[in-house]
Protein backbone atom coordinates (compact mmCIF):
# COMPACT_ATOMS: atom_id res chain seq x y z
CA UNK A 1 0.00 0.00 0.00
CA UNK A 2 1.05 3.42 -0.98
CA UNK A 3 1.17 5.75 2.14
CA UNK A 4 1.19 8.92 0.14
CA UNK A 5 3.64 10.55 1.95
CA UNK A 6 6.77 10.18 -0.48
CA UNK A 7 8.97 13.53 -0.61
CA UNK A 8 7.75 14.71 2.36
CA UNK A 9 10.21 15.84 5.12
CA UNK A 10 10.28 13.83 8.84
CA UNK A 11 11.93 14.75 12.12
CA UNK A 12 12.95 11.53 13.96
CA UNK A 13 14.22 11.64 17.33
CA UNK A 14 16.35 9.10 19.31
CA UNK A 15 17.46 7.60 15.78
CA UNK A 16 20.48 5.99 15.82
CA UNK A 17 19.00 2.80 17.48
CA UNK A 18 16.02 0.94 18.79
CA UNK A 19 12.50 2.52 18.37
CA UNK A 20 13.83 5.21 16.98
CA UNK A 21 15.34 3.66 14.05
CA UNK A 22 13.25 1.47 13.46
CA UNK A 23 10.59 4.54 12.54
CA UNK A 24 13.27 6.45 10.49
CA UNK A 25 14.08 3.47 8.24
CA UNK A 26 9.91 2.40 7.61
CA UNK A 27 9.27 6.81 6.73
CA UNK A 28 12.94 6.34 4.90
CA UNK A 29 11.22 3.13 3.31
CA UNK A 30 8.41 5.37 2.13
CA UNK A 31 10.14 7.88 0.29
CA UNK A 32 9.93 10.50 2.94
CA UNK A 33 13.35 12.72 3.58
CA UNK A 34 14.09 12.30 7.16
CA UNK A 35 16.24 14.51 9.59
CA UNK A 36 17.74 12.27 11.96
CA UNK A 37 18.54 13.08 15.86
CA UNK A 38 20.58 11.57 18.76
CA UNK A 39 22.91 12.64 21.54
CA UNK A 40 26.16 10.16 20.22
CA UNK A 41 27.14 11.68 16.89
CA UNK A 42 28.84 8.33 16.07
CA UNK A 43 26.04 6.00 16.40
CA UNK A 44 23.97 8.42 14.20
CA UNK A 45 26.00 8.71 11.70
CA UNK A 46 26.41 4.87 11.38
CA UNK A 47 22.66 5.14 11.62
CA UNK A 48 22.66 7.47 8.65
CA UNK A 49 24.54 5.59 6.06
CA UNK A 50 22.53 2.72 6.88
CA UNK A 51 19.32 4.43 6.14
CA UNK A 52 21.08 5.16 2.85
CA UNK A 53 22.47 2.01 2.06
CA UNK A 54 18.92 0.47 2.23
CA UNK A 55 18.39 -1.34 -0.68
CA UNK A 56 14.51 -2.15 0.08
CA UNK A 57 13.60 0.81 -0.93
CA UNK A 58 10.45 -0.10 -3.18
CA UNK A 59 10.06 1.31 -6.45
CA UNK A 60 6.62 2.66 -5.96
CA UNK A 61 8.01 4.99 -2.89
CA UNK A 62 11.04 5.73 -3.83
CA UNK A 63 9.99 9.41 -4.04
CA UNK A 64 9.58 11.95 -6.54
CA UNK A 65 10.96 11.09 -9.94
CA UNK A 66 12.06 7.70 -8.25
CA UNK A 67 14.93 10.04 -6.66
CA UNK A 68 15.83 8.28 -3.15
CA UNK A 69 14.82 10.39 -0.39
CA UNK A 70 17.52 12.40 1.82
CA UNK A 71 18.95 11.35 4.99
CA UNK A 72 20.44 14.17 7.16
CA UNK A 73 21.76 13.32 10.46
CA UNK A 74 22.05 16.11 13.23
CA UNK A 75 23.81 15.01 16.45
CA UNK A 76 22.81 17.19 19.64
CA UNK A 77 20.33 16.89 22.65
CA UNK A 78 16.91 17.72 21.41
CA UNK A 79 16.12 18.33 25.06
CA UNK A 80 17.99 21.85 24.95
CA UNK A 81 17.78 25.00 23.14
CA UNK A 82 21.03 24.54 21.51
CA UNK A 83 20.24 21.21 20.19
CA UNK A 84 16.49 22.10 19.03
CA UNK A 85 17.77 24.80 17.37
CA UNK A 86 20.66 22.89 15.57
CA UNK A 87 18.22 20.07 13.67
CA UNK A 88 15.80 23.05 12.62
CA UNK A 89 18.72 25.05 11.56
CA UNK A 90 19.51 21.81 9.06
CA UNK A 91 16.30 21.42 7.96
CA UNK A 92 15.65 25.39 7.04
CA UNK A 93 16.38 24.66 3.57
CA UNK A 94 13.69 25.07 0.84
CA UNK A 95 10.93 22.31 1.04
CA UNK A 96 11.99 21.23 4.26
CA UNK A 97 9.88 22.27 6.52
CA UNK A 98 8.78 18.88 8.76
CA UNK A 99 5.33 17.51 7.75
CA UNK A 100 5.89 14.40 10.23
CA UNK A 101 7.62 14.72 13.29
CA UNK A 102 8.37 11.38 15.48
CA UNK A 103 9.26 12.38 19.67
CA UNK A 104 11.55 9.81 20.77
CA UNK A 105 13.29 10.30 23.95
CA UNK A 106 15.15 6.95 26.42
CA UNK A 107 13.12 6.37 29.22
CA UNK A 108 14.67 7.07 32.55
CA UNK A 109 15.98 5.48 34.78
CA UNK A 110 14.62 2.59 36.61
CA UNK A 111 14.19 2.61 40.02
CA UNK A 112 12.66 2.78 43.66
CA UNK A 113 10.54 5.95 43.81
CA UNK A 114 11.87 6.59 47.28
CA UNK A 115 15.29 7.53 45.73
CA UNK A 116 14.82 10.08 43.30
CA UNK A 117 15.24 13.46 44.01
CA UNK A 118 13.77 16.71 42.37
CA UNK A 119 16.48 17.18 40.21
CA UNK A 120 15.50 13.33 38.72
CA UNK A 121 12.09 14.27 38.33
CA UNK A 122 12.61 17.30 36.58
CA UNK A 123 15.08 16.08 33.93
CA UNK A 124 12.57 13.10 33.28
CA UNK A 125 10.10 15.49 32.55
CA UNK A 126 12.22 17.58 30.47
CA UNK A 127 12.92 14.75 28.18
CA UNK A 128 9.62 13.33 28.11
CA UNK A 129 7.01 15.47 28.72
CA UNK A 130 8.21 19.08 27.83
CA UNK A 131 10.52 18.64 25.38
CA UNK A 132 7.76 16.74 22.93
CA UNK A 133 5.71 19.42 23.99
CA UNK A 134 8.13 22.24 22.01
CA UNK A 135 8.71 20.11 19.14
CA UNK A 136 4.80 20.26 18.51
CA UNK A 137 4.47 24.07 19.49
CA UNK A 138 7.45 24.36 16.82
CA UNK A 139 6.18 22.44 13.96
CA UNK A 140 2.15 22.42 14.24
CA UNK A 141 1.49 25.25 13.11
CA UNK A 142 3.37 25.62 9.74
CA UNK A 143 1.90 22.10 9.34
CA UNK A 144 -1.53 23.30 10.02
CA UNK A 145 -1.17 26.48 7.57
CA UNK A 146 -0.06 23.70 4.44
CA UNK A 147 -3.09 21.30 5.19
CA UNK A 148 -1.03 18.45 6.22
CA UNK A 149 1.21 17.16 9.45
CA UNK A 150 1.57 14.22 11.06
CA UNK A 151 3.04 13.87 15.04
CA UNK A 152 3.49 10.89 16.77
CA UNK A 153 4.81 10.57 20.48
CA UNK A 154 6.27 7.40 21.28
CA UNK A 155 5.58 6.98 24.95
CA UNK A 156 5.12 3.61 26.50
CA UNK A 157 2.57 0.77 27.63
CA UNK A 158 3.64 2.06 30.98
CA UNK A 159 1.26 4.70 30.40
CA UNK A 160 -1.34 1.99 30.37
CA UNK A 161 -0.37 -0.34 32.68
CA UNK A 162 2.29 1.55 35.29
CA UNK A 163 5.31 -0.89 35.85
CA UNK A 164 6.30 -0.51 39.31
CA UNK A 165 10.16 -0.08 38.89
CA UNK A 166 9.27 2.77 35.69
CA UNK A 167 7.94 6.00 37.98
CA UNK A 168 9.77 8.46 36.51
CA UNK A 169 8.53 7.36 32.90
CA UNK A 170 5.41 7.13 34.11
CA UNK A 171 4.63 10.48 35.56
CA UNK A 172 6.29 12.10 32.25
CA UNK A 173 5.01 10.02 29.67
CA UNK A 174 1.16 10.41 31.24
CA UNK A 175 1.44 13.82 31.30
CA UNK A 176 3.05 13.87 27.75
CA UNK A 177 -0.51 11.72 27.15
CA UNK A 178 -2.91 13.85 28.97
CA UNK A 179 -1.40 17.11 26.91
CA UNK A 180 -1.70 15.44 23.49
CA UNK A 181 -5.49 14.56 24.42
CA UNK A 182 -6.12 18.01 24.79
CA UNK A 183 -4.33 19.70 21.77
CA UNK A 184 -5.10 17.02 19.15
CA UNK A 185 -8.65 18.36 19.36
CA UNK A 186 -7.76 21.40 18.95
CA UNK A 187 -8.45 23.43 15.44
CA UNK A 188 -5.53 21.88 13.85
CA UNK A 189 -7.83 18.93 13.81
CA UNK A 190 -9.49 20.20 10.72
CA UNK A 191 -6.29 21.00 8.83
CA UNK A 192 -4.78 17.82 8.33
CA UNK A 193 -3.07 17.68 10.93
CA UNK A 194 -3.06 14.76 13.41
CA UNK A 195 -1.10 13.77 17.02
CA UNK A 196 -1.07 10.08 18.05
CA UNK A 197 0.61 8.37 21.02
CA UNK A 198 2.58 5.19 19.69
CA UNK A 199 2.96 3.10 23.19
CA UNK A 200 5.39 0.08 22.66
CA UNK A 201 5.25 -2.68 25.10
CA UNK A 202 8.11 -4.56 25.17
CA UNK A 203 10.31 -4.92 22.24
CA UNK A 204 13.97 -6.36 21.65
CA UNK A 205 15.89 -3.21 22.41
CA UNK A 206 18.61 -1.58 24.35
CA UNK A 207 16.26 -0.54 26.92
CA UNK A 208 14.66 -3.58 27.53
CA UNK A 209 17.57 -5.13 27.95
CA UNK A 210 18.48 -2.49 30.50
CA UNK A 211 14.43 -3.33 32.10
CA UNK A 212 15.50 -7.22 32.25
CA UNK A 213 18.61 -6.74 33.59
CA UNK A 214 17.53 -4.50 36.43
CA UNK A 215 14.27 -7.03 36.78
CA UNK A 216 16.75 -9.84 37.34
CA UNK A 217 18.66 -8.10 40.14
CA UNK A 218 15.81 -7.48 41.67
CA UNK A 219 14.52 -11.38 41.92
CA UNK A 220 17.50 -13.07 41.96
CA UNK A 221 17.34 -14.68 38.55
CA UNK A 222 19.58 -14.87 35.52
CA UNK A 223 19.29 -12.71 32.49
CA UNK A 224 17.96 -15.49 30.33
CA UNK A 225 15.04 -16.87 32.78
CA UNK A 226 13.69 -13.33 33.20
CA UNK A 227 13.53 -12.72 29.17
CA UNK A 228 12.24 -16.29 29.16
CA UNK A 229 9.30 -15.57 31.74
CA UNK A 230 8.53 -12.08 29.92
CA UNK A 231 8.08 -13.78 26.87
CA UNK A 232 5.62 -16.71 27.80
CA UNK A 233 3.50 -14.35 29.62
CA UNK A 234 2.74 -12.38 26.12
CA UNK A 235 0.13 -13.42 24.33
CA UNK A 236 2.21 -13.12 20.82
CA UNK A 237 4.88 -15.46 22.87
CA UNK A 238 7.94 -13.09 21.66
CA UNK A 239 9.02 -9.81 21.90
CA UNK A 240 8.41 -7.32 19.06
CA UNK A 241 11.03 -5.99 16.77
CA UNK A 242 11.98 -2.44 15.15
CA UNK A 243 11.03 -3.16 12.34
CA UNK A 244 7.34 -3.88 12.95
CA UNK A 245 6.80 -0.79 15.44
CA UNK A 246 8.39 1.13 12.38
CA UNK A 247 5.69 0.07 10.04
CA UNK A 248 3.25 0.72 12.72
CA UNK A 249 4.47 4.67 13.06
CA UNK A 250 4.70 4.75 9.25
CA UNK A 251 0.61 4.10 9.42
CA UNK A 252 0.03 6.53 11.48
CA UNK A 253 1.95 9.18 9.64
CA UNK A 254 0.27 8.03 5.96
CA UNK A 255 -2.54 9.87 4.48
CA UNK A 256 -4.84 6.88 5.26
CA UNK A 257 -4.67 7.38 9.06
CA UNK A 258 -6.22 11.27 8.23
CA UNK A 259 -8.93 10.24 10.23
CA UNK A 260 -7.23 9.18 13.60
CA UNK A 261 -6.07 11.62 16.02
CA UNK A 262 -5.46 11.94 19.91
CA UNK A 263 -4.96 8.23 20.06
CA UNK A 264 -2.85 5.94 22.08
CA UNK A 265 -2.05 3.05 20.00
CA UNK A 266 -0.45 0.17 22.08
CA UNK A 267 1.72 -2.53 20.56
CA UNK A 268 2.72 -5.19 22.77
CA UNK A 269 1.95 -8.18 21.40
CA UNK A 270 -1.21 -8.68 23.76
CA UNK A 271 -0.02 -8.24 26.97
CA UNK A 272 -1.84 -5.76 28.76
CA UNK A 273 -5.36 -7.41 29.33
CA UNK A 274 -7.91 -4.47 29.30
CA UNK A 275 -11.01 -3.91 27.29
CA UNK A 276 -9.79 -0.60 26.80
Amino acid sequence: MDLGIAGKWALVCGASKGLGYGCAQALVREGVNVVINARNADALTAAATRLIADSAYPSSASGQNGIKPQVLAVAGDITTPEGRAAVFSVAAGPGRDFDIVITNAGGPPTGDFRDWDRDAWIKAVDANMLTPIELIKATVDGMAARGFGRIVSITSSAVKAPIDILGLSNGARSGLTGFVAGVSRSKIASRGVTINNLLPGKFDTDRLAATVTAAASKVGKTIDDVRATQQAQIPAGRYGTADEFGAICAFLCSVQAGYMTGQNVLADGGAYAGTF
